[in-house]
């Protein structure tokens, strides 16, 4: 008996402490949303830039490390197919994180640092669209590959966190989330591909419904 009372009592500690930590996360993830308030014109602008490249057949790339790299391949996926709309040309749009083979054999024979944009020297052209997601703005490899993107004419978009970093500087456009979290930025990171990818649908006529 007194066993199982020191169970329940273990068990209640650990719910208590639970409870307690996803409602603070709920409650700062809804506080990071609402100070992007500021900005929805760079939103809308981020969603024309988009919708212009995908109108004149221009490239879209994305790429970040870590959780960023998850999040670069999800919103690649949503252009290909989840943003299709009736009578729309299709986004034309590349994950640089994707291919293993590739990025390992730049990290190996040059260094990690300039996986990316070597990347992007095979396939990027004048007024192409060039996207990172980025918790610090400041990985060497994103940078570099921003840099590479922004000499050669495309139109550069990062979404960051933190400070910003030194990406925020480099990009024509950029959103910070209001975050030192790095799980708080990469959930509004989601939330906000998922907004623009909602926003081209309503442009035209889904081709795909998820209601």
């Amino acid at each position: 008996m007194v066993q199982k009372l020191l169970t329940y009592m273990i068990i209640d500690k650990y719910m208590s402490s639970i409870d307690n930590s996803v409602s603070i996360f709920l409650k700062e993830q809804q506080s990071c949303l609402e100070r992007l308030n500021p900005y929805l014109k760079t939103i809308e602008e981020i969603i024309s830039i988009l919708l212009d490249a995908r109108d004149n057949n221009k490239m879209v790339f994305t790429m970040g490390n870590g959780g960023s790299a998850s999040t670069a391949s999800h919103f690649v996926s949503d252009l290909l197919k989840t943003a299709i709309t009736k009578n729309s040309n299709r986004f034309k749009a590349i994950s640089l994180v994707d291919n293993i083979p590739v990025n390992l054999a730049w990290s190996n024979d040059v260094s990690y640092e300039q996986a990316f944009a070597e990347q992007l020297k095979n396939f990027c052209t004048k007024d192409d669209v060039v996207i990172v997601f980025s918790g610090s703005g400041n990985s060497p490899n994103v940078i570099n590959a921003i840099s590479f993107a922004k000499n050669n004419g495309c139109k550069c978009i990062g979404i960051t966190g933190m400070s910003g970093g030194k990406l925020s500087k480099l990009c024509d456009l950029t959103i910070v989330v209001p975050s030192n979290d790095m799980l708080q930025i990469e959930s509004t990171h989601t939330t906000l591909c998922h907004c623009i990818t909602n926003a081209i649908r309503k442009q035209g006529i889904p081709q795909f419904s998820y209601e």
